[in-house]
């Protein structure tokens, strides 16, 4: 299978190593005993790295692959397309 990357690739991996650093930041609470709302907050941070990191490579995916696979449509034909990327974004 051929190599597949994308521009948002290097973007997704930080926001992922973020995700990582703040993973091992709340299994090191936990282990030291801290509060619950501190936890709580860290755990938050993982959630939102994570998410961003999954919304920006769907939508690369379907602003890139999906065009490739479909091609060029006319404007009268590309509404489906259109909402379909558009409420993707509600994922």
């Amino acid at each position: 299978m051929a190599e597949h990357r994308h521009e948002t690739h290097p973007e997704i991996m930080r926001r992922l190593k973020r995700a990582e650093g703040h993973l091992k930041s709340v299994i090191a609470m936990i282990e030291a005993g801290k509060p619950c709302l501190d936890i709580a907050q860290q755990l938050q941070a993982v959630e939102k790295a994570i998410s961003n990191a999954k919304r920006t490579l769907i939508q690369d995916h379907l602003d890139h692959c999906l065009e490739e696979t479909i091609g060029v449509l006319p404007r009268d034909q590309r509404q489906p397309i259109d909402e379909f990327k558009a409420i993707t974004k509600f994922l």
